[in-house]
């Protein structure tokens, strides 16, 4: 990466909360995972775990087995698993687990088909899987980034995977998806500005000054506004093995 852009990403970190930030409309993860604190129990799959962020949100009976991908999990994100695998050939025994997290992972698959059935395999008739996953959200973590999935997409893959959902549910509405959009476009933009060392340097004062106002008027407005549910940023999925 470009040294400069690399420092701006940095300089830009301490403001991820503020509307000053491009991605501040996304809010935190404390939503998420109260929705997991909520819904998992038992023995816990993390696959994709990362740094195992969910841990402190689990319940304290909870038996947590964490998973991720050697490739990216160890290069992109750090990742603390328990065991390197794959997702399509998971290292458990059938009806084994009793919750399967997938938190902003099934973009990254690259056989999302081969999978979900897995999942579906290893977790206990009943079990469940708390999956969330962007929709209108721009590349990343490139090039480990391969899809997405509107809701009737999601209620397709499931079905034929064996798996029955019960939740899918916007998290995002709609005018503030838009408002995330536009804003990470012009911070994007910005920072090719910056990677290119190109004239429109020069803007850079003015998108400083447009990022908080569209962030604002767009969070404004998805509280005057009913959302409209054919445009959000991501997904919220509660899926059963019958």
């Amino acid at each position: 990466m470009n040294p400069p852009l690399q420092r701006v990403r940095r300089w830009l970190l301490p403001l991820r909360r503020t509307p000053l930030h491009p991605q501040w409309l996304l809010g935190s993860q404390a939503g998420t995972a109260s929705w997991v604190g909520q819904h998992a129990q038992g023995r816990v799959l993390d696959i994709g775990c990362a740094d195992r962020w969910i841990v402190p949100h689990l319940r304290a009976d909870s038996q947590y087995l964490a998973l991720d991908y050697p490739a990216t999990g160890g290069v992109l994100y750090g990742a603390k698993p328990d065991v390197f695998g794959d997702a399509g050939r998971l290292p458990f025994p059938d009806a084994s687990i009793d919750t399967v997290l997938l938190l902003e992972v099934l973009e990254h698959l690259r056989h999302p088909e081969a999978a979900l059935p897995e999942i579906a395999r290893v977790l206990k008739p009943g079990g469940v899987l708390l999956m969330t996953l962007p929709f209108l959200y721009p590349v990343h973590d490139a090039p480990h980034d391969y899809q997405r999935y509107t809701a009737h997409g999601l209620q397709r893959e499931l079905q034929a995977a064996g798996l029955a959902a019960s939740e899918c549910s916007p998290t995002l509405g709609s005018v503030e998806s838009a408002g995330l959009l536009f804003s990470l476009a012009l911070g994007g933009m910005a920072g090719e500005a910056i990677r290119r060392r190109s004239y429109a340097i020069l803007l850079l004062p003015l998108l400083t000054a447009v990022i908080p106002l569209v962030n604002i008027a767009s969070w404004l407005l998805g509280r005057l506004l009913p959302p409209w549910p054919a445009l959000t940023a991501g997904y919220r999925v509660l899926a059963v093995r019958p």
